[in-house]
């Protein structure tokens, strides 16, 4: 059975449908993360697999100089991410506050505003996503149909980690072929999903491979956003549930 099928039968039965014990299994089977699927299934994520509370400018600048990566240099800097040691003691992860939040109205906004506190982000902590923050504020809060909603799940996908077809599949919006990410493709999000358990001072370290890895020079107090790398990403004419187009990865 293919992924976006089984997340589309997790939402249809919610809490009741699947326990989380089975969750963390199918999340194995899935290669999707078992806090990704918790979130789906409207189950509370457990501690131990939120990250720490860390210093949100210091995330943000991660994520900014992250994005200036091209594929190979984001599976070089995943692998460097993994490879840090993991600290075992942790103060607890605290969800990033804006001027004017309110809490989730919507079903849709509330999957969305936890898959984001599942890698750590508050939305100013987000890379450029060609989105304005005044519309991520709103898919946030109360996210319903419109006639963008294909554009915006395009342009999260990415970040969250998340490929297009199994975004669809939860979003319960049709999936097409033509459809592509807008800037950055998961493998942006597989490196933000391998520094989930990092401290603001690895994330620091980090940053910094990812400067080295990409050559990026600093430009004063004007620096420019990555356009990103979607046209490149090599899964383009393979996402999962299209092996025939091609024959043959986070939350």
């Amino acid at each position: 059975m293919e992924r976006p099928v089984i997340l589309s039968g997790l939402v249809a039965r919610g809490t009741g449908g699947t326990s989380p014990r089975r969750l963390g299994e199918r999340a194995v089977e899935l290669d999707i993360p078992a806090a990704a699927l918790l979130v789906v299934a409207g189950h509370p994520v457990p501690t131990e697999l939120l990250p720490p509370k860390r210093d949100a400018a210091v995330m943000r600048e991660f994520a900014y100089r992250v994005s200036h990566c091209d594929h190979s240099r984001l599976a070089a800097l995943e692998d460097f991410a993994r490879s840090l040691p993991r600290v075992a003691v942790r103060e607890p992860f605290v969800e990033p506050a804006w001027p004017g939040s309110r809490p989730a109205e919507t079903w849709f906004a509330a999957v969305l505003r936890g898959l984001l506190r599942n890698r750590g982000f508050g939305v100013r902590e987000l890379p450029f996503m060609g989105l304005a923050r005044s519309t991520l504020y709103q898919m946030v809060w109360r996210w319903e149909t419109n006639p963008h909603r294909r554009q915006q799940l395009c342009a999260v996908a990415g970040p969250l980690g998340w490929t297009l077809p199994d975004l669809f599949a939860v979003a319960d919006e049709p999936y097409s072929k033509e459809v592509r990410p807008m800037l950055h493709c998961h493998h942006l999000g597989r490196v933000f999903a391998a520094a989930v358990p990092l401290t603001t001072a690895q994330l620091i370290e980090v940053a910094k491979e990812a400067d080295r890895l990409s050559v990026r020079e600093g430009r004063g107090a004007w620096q420019p956003v990555s356009q990103g790398f979607a046209d490149e990403c090599p899964d383009l004419v393979r996402w999962p549930g299209e092996a025939e187009a091609a024959p043959s990865a986070g939350p």
